[in-house]
């Protein structure tokens, strides 16, 4: 019988946070859910920050995934934007590290690249080609859901690859990797 397990991506974000869930037996994949939070309607920074850990945690104890894949921030001239992009990013895998799950972060070139053999890919061709891949019925009108869902499908190609993103078992896992940062 072929291995079975559920891979969690995650595209974080402040004001959309996108998520897809693809479960893989062997070597094949099967589209289970896609979805956002949206978080536009609150002003307050942490609670945003903390909505995001709840419904990771929310989505880790209904589907149980085995692996989590999420999209790394990329590097952009708003260094406020990217603060807030990458603390988004931050509680995200700290819900998936306080459940043991292993995290793999790719950037978005390398998803983009994954999905559709294009590093510069658009969001409506990275969207189309996993219609196209998965039998989507019809596709969400904000696209921050099929990047979620991108970061699964990526990591999925990925599966037994050395890839060039970083990847954590738990937080243990996570501080010897960071030992150069972290204060003792």
């Amino acid at each position: 019988m072929p291995e079975e397990k559920i891979i969690l991506g995650i595209d974080p974000g402040t004001t959309i946070m996108g998520f897809g869930l693809i479960k893989v037996k062997g070597k094949t994949m099967e589209f289970l859910q896609l979805n956002e939070l949206l978080l536009q309607k609150y002003d307050d920074h942490y609670l945003k920050l903390k909505l995001i850990f709840e419904r990771t945690i929310e989505l880790i104890d209904t589907f149980h995934p085995d692996e989590i894949a999420i999209e790394a921030p990329f590097f952009g001239k708003n260094v406020q934007s990217m603060l807030k992009l990458g603390r988004a990013q931050g509680v995200a895998m700290a819900a998936g590290l306080s459940r043991e799950i292993p995290i793999t972060e790719y950037s978005p070139k390398k998803i983009k690249m994954a999905i559709t053999g294009n590093g510069n890919a658009s969001k409506e061709q990275v969207a189309k080609m996993l219609q196209s891949l998965l039998s989507l019925k019809e596709l969400p009108k904000n696209l921050d859901s099929t990047d979620g869902l991108a970061a699964a499908v990526c990591h999925f190609y990925n599966q037994g690859k050395v890839t060039g993103g970083k990847s954590y078992t738990g937080w243990s896992a996570f501080v010897k990797q960071n030992e150069s940062r972290v204060k003792k």
